[in-house]
């Protein structure tokens, strides 16, 4: 899975995508907000969106 970082975001973790392995892969949107606040615990106060085909995404919704 290929997941694209934008604006402030991106400026934070460094980097301007992230690659999962499929096994090791979030399987939900907020399994996704999760792992990077994990991963990056500076963003433990951070304000941010995950989009989906160009829209905001739910937290419950499957990332494919």
């Amino acid at each position: 899975m290929r997941v694209l970082i934008f604006a402030g975001l991106a400026e934070a973790l460094g980097r301007r995508e992230l690659v999962f392995e499929s096994s090791e892969a979030p399987r939900t949107v907020a399994e996704l907000e999760l792992r990077l606040r994990e991963d990056w615990p500076d963003l433990a106060g951070a304000s941010f969106r995950v989009a989906l085909d160009q829209r905001y995404a739910r937290g419950d919704e499957k990332l494919e």
